[in-house]
């Protein structure tokens, strides 16, 4: 038989030759073919698995091979077959951090060897052809392998060399120690690897945790005095005893006197109205800052300390609006959406309106990069005051891009930081926000109700692409939100939401007011009568009728 040289890289026998036997697929946790990084939490088992299979009847091998983000050192973990060509691995994960695994996968010829061998011995046959095999297979190892290899070879042929009989022989082959040295020195042949794909790895907290959201301008207990961060820390032993690990903070900075709402949300405010906390922004300061009658720095780093004492953690939340009143408008005014006929642009988020809040243009000309570069700025400020959860609003109104660059920048540096997202809106862009950072996110929860919406739903939530890359918060209501369900169904509908949310996802969350079994709404809508968003609203949090355990 002739032999015909080809050199032409294009050549379409040449480009099938180099193409690999061994077919890597359907390896997991992956999202979008790891543009984006599934989530996990440290110190955790991940399964890492593969469909892997080769024509023939070969042996491979497999392992997965995965290293941290920054680290050029890689370390090895072997997959095991599952049946029916699936392959796993068990990584327990490492603290808090970006990292990268791929697939590697080979033909193992000692492995098919030792097999072959097994099955010839069991069934009786003549094997000293087989045995000739191993001794010329385990030579070119040794040959072909390198001054290491070659070491570790030789005591093995040793001890081959020294077998009295076949039956020795084939029990030195088939020992589970040389099944191991075999292992780690035979060649890999036919080796192909997988892309990289990477994982987030994050802190339990992220994947389970219960949240209390509360409105600290309203815990005074006096109607006639806005509330402050002591008054927070009197309640903090009643809520830590109704078991939530997250105490939330709508804004809590100074609020604009411009448009500033009254009460259920009327366009204009009367004497004593304390506005909406979502219009951030005063003469005393914008996202960087307290409002006065809160407290101080002082008292929010003692604040933090007592939280952390009853075994919780603060999360902040994180609204890009401002009043008309914020500094930035008058530092930057190239940063805002302005109208043809100079007025600024207010926020709107349909159906809903806010005249006292004005918007942010992230792509003016004079806003890249200052104003993202501010936004990441304030995050980072208050990550360096201690909090390390950050509930963000509405973070569907603004880009993924900047999203996906802010929380790398900031996970980055502190990768102990969580992020939930309070985006209500379509689904694909829910999921997006997960993919590009957010370690949490709102759900639909508030409007599935009876029985088949919830099942299909928590099924939804529990496949991919949710599940790798989407971490639900089953809030049972919100300032914005008092569902249809709790306004008609009285204490047992609350305790029905509750265990529902607790059972259905690691998170969930309420915000206060929800076991008084509060229920009391503008006629036709979801939403509170006597808002706490536009006014104080302190609470006897023992009246009758809670459902406080």
């Amino acid at each position: 038989m002739s032999s015909i040289v080809r050199n032409s890289d294009d050549d379409p026998l040449v480009i099938a030759i180099q193409q690999p036997r061994i077919a890597i697929e359907s390896v997991s946790p992956v999202v979008e073919e790891g543009a984006y990084p599934a989530k996990t939490e440290s110190d955790r088992d991940l399964r890492l698995a593969a469909r892997i299979f080769a024509d023939g009847h070969e042996v491979l091998g497999a392992e997965v091979v995965w290293r941290r983000v920054g680290e050029t050192a890689e370390r090895r973990l072997p997959l095991l077959p599952e049946g029916n060509d699936f392959w796993s691995a068990q990584l327990r994960t490492p603290p808090c951090g970006r990292l990268y695994f791929r697939i590697e996968a080979w033909i193992d010829r000692f492995a098919g060897y030792r097999r072959e061998l097994r099955a010839k011995h069991g069934a009786r046959l003549p094997l000293d052809l087989e045995l000739r095999e191993g001794d010329e297979l385990l030579q070119r190892c040794a040959e072909r392998g390198g001054p290491e290899i070659a070491a570790a070879c030789a005591p093995l042929a040793e001890r081959l060399q020294a077998c009295q009989s076949v039956e020795e022989r084939v029990a030195l082959w088939l020992a589970a120690q040389t099944g191991e040295l075999l292992r780690l020195v035979g060649p890999r042949e036919h080796l192909v690897r997988s892309r990289e794909y990477p994982v987030e790895v994050e802190r339990p907290l992220a994947r389970f945790a219960s949240w209390y959201e509360l409105f600290p301008r309203s815990e005074s207990g006096d109607p006639t005095r806005h509330g402050t961060f002591d008054d927070v820390i009197r309640r903090l032993p009643q809520i830590a005893a109704m078991g939530f690990d997250v105490l939330y903070f709508p804004p809590i900075h100074p609020i604009g006197r411009t448009h500033r709402k009254g009460r259920n949300n009327s366009l204009r405010a009367e004497a004593g109205d304390p506005g909406s906390p979502y219009a951030i922004g005063s003469e005393e300061g914008g996202h960087e800052a307290i409002h006065p009658e809160l407290g101080d720095r002082e008292d929010f780093r003692r604040l933090l300390v007592a939280v952390r004492e009853h075994g919780m953690e603060l999360a902040l939340d994180f609204a890009i609006q401002c009043s008309p009143d914020h500094p930035w408008l008058r530092e930057h005014p190239g940063w805002f959406a302005w109208r043809p006929d100079g007025s600024l642009r207010y926020a709107e988020n349909p159906p809903k309106k806010y005249e006292d809040i004005v918007n942010v243009d992230f792509y003016a000309e004079q806003a890249l990069p200052s104003l993202w570069e501010a936004l990441r700025d304030v995050v980072l400020g208050w990550v360096e005051q201690g909090v390390t959860l950050f509930r963000v609003d509405n973070p569907h109104t603004k880009p993924l891009p900047f999203w996906e660059w802010l929380i790398a920048e900031v996970r980055g540096r502190h990768p102990q930081v969580i992020f939930l997202s309070e985006a209500f809106t379509r689904p694909a862009m829910m999921a997006r926000l997960g993919k590009v950072g957010f370690s949490q996110s709102y759900t639909y929860f508030t409007w599935r109700n009876d029985k088949q919406e919830l099942a299909e739903y928590f099924a939804e939530l529990n496949q991919p692409p949710w599940r790798d890359c989407y971490r639900p918060n089953f809030f049972v209501n919100t300032p914005d939100i008092n569902p249809w369900f709790l306004q008609r169904s009285g204490r047992p509908g609350f305790l029905i939401r509750a265990a529902l949310a607790t059972m259905g996802s690691g998170l969930w969350g309420m915000y206060s007011g929800f076991e008084l079994c509060e229920a009391a709404a503008l006629p036709g809508k979801e939403e509170y009568l006597d808002s706490e968003k536009y006014q104080l609203r302190p609470r006897d949090y023992q009246a009758p009728g809670n459902i406080v355990a």
